[in-house]
């Protein structure tokens, strides 16, 4: 039995119609289109992570650098303290042991600055050694300490057994102490010790002896002179001032 023509063309259409459906390609998976997007985004987030961690770690390497520095300048500002204040110290001895001298040149005796001398110290000393230990003391107190120490090496060389010996040895110490020539410093403060025992620069020798070895870090060989300075010397500044540097060495240090 025929059909009619429209009835063959609606099949004719159904059957492309079937066709195409079934031969249509598969669009993506939306799950896995949502997955690859969130596991992008992860790898993003863990780039990021991986960079502030780096970052992280180069901010703990300044800071650690930042706390050097500001310890290195603590210990610079503290050195500069230190040496400002022994200045201090060193120019208002100086200026009293001046006003000492000054005295006593007026009064007709011959002593050091050091008051190490006595009146009759004047019939030791000629006329040539004061005049020279006098320029030394000068070029000292007007803080043209290598001209202090060459002037004081020489008095030394020229008056060895001069009666401001002892404190010219004394002052040549102290000017390799304020230029911090300290091994010199050790060597001159330990003469007066071992060529003047009896001299009145001898305590004090002792612990700027001490100090010289103090700022060499040799903690126990100051800590050892600044006890021989308060045994053989009780009740004097330098004990008094020996008693407070060894406040600031530790028990322990070698």
């Amino acid at each position: 039995m025929s059909l009619p023509l429209r009835t063959w063309l609606l099949l004719l259409s159904c059957a492309l119609g079937f066709t195409g459906c079934e031969t249509a390609p598969v669009g993506p998976d939306p799950t896995e289109v949502k997955l690859n997007d969130i596991d992008a985004r992860l790898g993003r987030v863990e780039g990021a992570n991986q960079s502030l961690l780096t970052l992280s770690q180069h901010i703990d390497e300044l800071e650690g650098q930042l706390r050097e520095l500001r310890g290195s300048v603590e210990e610079l500002q503290n050195t500069n303290e230190t040496l400002r204040k022994q200045q201090r110290d060193l120019y208002a001895d100086l200026d009293r042991r001046i006003g000492a001298l000054e005295a006593a040149l007026k009064s007709g005796t011959t002593v050091g600055a050091a008051g190490g001398g006595s009146p009759s110290a004047s019939a030791g000393a000629a006329g040539d050694d004061q005049s020279a230990y006098n320029r030394a003391f000068a070029a000292l107190k007007a803080s043209d300490y290598t001209t202090a120490i060459s002037q004081f090496r020489e008095f030394l060389r020229l008056y060895p057994r001069s009666t401001l010996a002892d404190n010219a040895q004394y002052w040549l110490g102290e000017g390799y102490y304020v230029t911090r020539s300290y091994d010199d410093a050790i060597a001159a403060f330990k003469a007066v010790g071992e060529q003047y025992p009896q001299s009145r620069k001898a305590p004090d020798a002792l612990l700027k002896l001490a100090y010289a070895q103090f700022e060499l870090k040799h903690l126990a060989d100051a800590r050892a002179t600044l006890n021989q300075v308060v045994q053989r010397y009780p009740g004097s500044d330098a004990a008094r001032l020996a008693t407070e540097r060894l406040s600031r060495i530790p028990p322990d240090a070698h």
